[in-house]
Order: structure tokens, then C-alpha cells, then sequence
């Protein structure tokens, strides 16, 4: 097969979407490829063109900071079915549908959190990344400081901590989740990776955290294990790294340009839509005040402007407004 343009341009875009490569990766990648075809075509002869000349890196979409997307049923089953055969991507999302909870504590979540008998799920947690110095991916990290440990970190307000109910359609598909995870357990073996909570003092805010120790099973790490829910089928945990690369299929295969917290949205609004009290909906999603549950989360939508009308004229249908009355033309 001849290597063209269109080819490599399809190449180019194909391992954007599927590996989730940074910006600058792929940068990198199509650098290497073009100094390649150049250097074959300029200075060998072999080829009488470059191919990779007007090749270009994959746009890389900017989401505004709130695109307020709110889900419709169409696209919510769109999504779901597409990831139905990756477990912890499809649980994860069915956790955000239902619940609303925030991406870092969905992927916070461990299964001592979840209680079936009560059909609750208890927040006291989430998830952030660090570096070994115990610095937050956005804080000063310098080249040779990775970013690559997964800690267990406070909720973003006192009102987060919280416990909500959830219905039998959520419980039921995490009892199934859980069952199958235990089974890959013991498929897996020795192999299975594990992650144990071990307390370390942050030497730059001088407070005791838990970071995730990870080990395969047949070391027998001597450490509480972290009971995590959203993990890969051998056990790996990549917290809220997990839903980039879908979120690029749902972007340019599914043509829903979106983003993780959008299922917070969702579901707030749908809430709303329903009827659900508003205070009730603000203790469910952990807001500090009401206000902050309709400034930010609560978006309007046509079935509400809808209702908003028929409710109206509902209301106006039941008055008696008396008939005009036919006035002769003046003359």
C-alpha cells in the first residue's frame, strides 16, 4: 500500500482518539514522522514527494469551561451502549447518571462506600493525582517530578460528605460489577494488581494523607487494601484518567461533544424537570447553598419552558374570560 496524505493524515487522527496522547505527544510524533519523509524524499531520493508535508496534528478541541451540556435520553443510551463492553468505563458512567457525584468521587469511590442492603452510597472521599512529593498535578511540577500517584483526598466542601439513596437499577448493576470483579480476581491470580492505603505526612502542608500503594497480589503488601470500585479487569486503577480516551469517542465517533461532569449536570436537571425539591437536590449533590445548585448546575431546558407554559395555560383555561363582543365598524 502507497503512503499518501490522506493516509497519514487518517493515521495521525486515528491514534489521537484511540491512545489519548497529549497535544505535545502527538506533536512529537508527527515530527518524527515528517523528518523521516523528508530526509527519504531530499536527501536519499527515494520517494519524489513528501507525503507527510501538508499532514497536520488532530485539532484538539477546548471545551469551554462550562458547555452546560445537559444529555438527552437518546445520547445517555448512545454512550452507555457503546461502553457496555468495558466494565469500569460503563459502571463508572452509570454511577455519574444516577448519582450526580462529582468525577473524583466517582473514582473515589470503594466498595465499603456502598451499602446494598440500604440501597445508599456514602461520599467521604475522592481521588486526586500527585506527584512523589506529594504536589498536585497543577502545582510547579518539574521535569523528572512525575505525576503518576493516585491519593485519597478531602471532599470539596463539609456539605460533600454526604450519603444518598439510589434506586434498585444502580444497586443491581453494581452487585453484577462487583460479582464479576471478584471473578477476575480469581482469574487473574497472583498477577492481580492490588492498591493498599498507606499514611504518609505531605512535608509541604505538613498533614497526614493516604496515598495508593500499588503491588500484585502475591506480594502480600502489609497494608490495608483500598477496596476501589472503577478498576480495569486485571486490577489496574487509572482514577480520572480512566474516562479520557472515551470521552474522545464519544466526542468524534458519537459526535456528542461533552464532558464527565455533564452526567452531574444531567442529572441535576432532570431532577429539577421532575419535580424533585430543590433543597433535597442540593443535599444530593453536595452543594454548600441552594443558590449554587440553580446558579451552576440547574439548566434550563425546553421541557421546562414547556411546562412552564402548559402549566399556565392550565391554570388560564380554568378562569371564565368572557367572549368579546362583535362591535360594529364605525362609519
Amino acid at each position: 500500500m502507497a503512503i499518501d496524505t490522506r493516509l497519514l493524515q487518517e493515521f495521525i487522527n486515528k491514534i489521537y482518539v484511540e491512545y489519548a496522547f497529549s497535544k505535545n505527544y502527538m506533536a512529537s510524533i508527527l515530527k518524527v514522522i515528517k523528518g523521516s519523509l523528508k530526509y527519504a524524499c531530499y536527501t536519499l531520493n527515494y520517494i519524489n514527494t513528501n507525503p507527510a508535508e501538508h499532514v497536520h496534528a488532530p485539532r484538539i478541541d477546548k471545551i469551554n469551561k462550562d458547555p452546560a451540556h445537559i444529555f438527552t435520553e437518546e445520547e445517555i443510551e448512545k454512550i452507555l451502549n457503546r461502553f457496555r463492553g468495558t466494565h469500569s468505563i460503563y459502571y463508572a458512567f452509570l454511577t455519574a447518571y444516577y448519582t450526580g457525584m462529582r468525577v473524583s468521587e466517582v473514582y473515589g469511590l470503594t466498595w465499603d462506600c456502598v451499602d446494598f442492603d440500604k440501597k445508599t452510597i456514602t461520599i467521604n472521599k475522592n481521588i486526586i493525582k500527585k506527584n512523589q512529593f506529594g504536589l498536585p498535578k497543577r502545582k510547579n511540577i518539574t521535569k523528572g517530578h512525575s505525576v503518576g500517584i493516585w491519593y485519597y483526598g478531602d471532599c470539596k466542601n463539609p456539605q460533600s460528605r454526604r450519603t444518598i439513596s439510589v434506586g434498585d437499577t444502580l444497586i443491581n448493576a453494581l452487585k453484577e460489577y462487583k460479582q464479576e470483579q471478584e471473578e477476575n480476581r480469581k482469574f487473574y491470580g497472583d498477577s492481580y494488581l492490588c492498591y493498599y492505603e498507606k499514611k504518609v505526612l505531605n512535608e509541604i502542608t505538613k498533614r497526614e494523607e493516604i496515598k495508593l500503594v500499588e503491588a500484585k497480589l502475591e506480594l502480600g503488601v502489609s497494608l490495608p487494601e483500598a477496596q476501589l470500585v472503577f478498576v480495569k479487569e486485571n486490577g489496574q486503577f487509572l482514577g480520572t484518567d480512566s474516562p479520557k480516551y472515551a470521552f474522545k469517542v464519544i466526542h468524534y465517533e458519537l459526535g456528542i461533544n461533552s464532558r464527565f461532569h455533564d452526567f452531574r449536570d444531567t442529572h441535576a436537571t432532570r431532577l429539577i424537570e421532575n419535580g424533585a425539591d430543590i433543597k433535597a437536590v442540593s443535599k444530593r449533590l453536595g452543594h454548600s447553598t441552594i443558590q449554587t445548585t440553580y446558579n451552576i448546575y440547574v439548566k434550563v431546558t425546553q421541557k421546562m419552558e414547556t411546562d412552564t407554559v402548559d402549566k399556565f395555560e392550565d391554570y388560564a383555561n380554568n378562569l371564565e374570560i368572557p367572549k368579546t363582543i362583535d362591535m360594529p365598524y364605525l362609519s
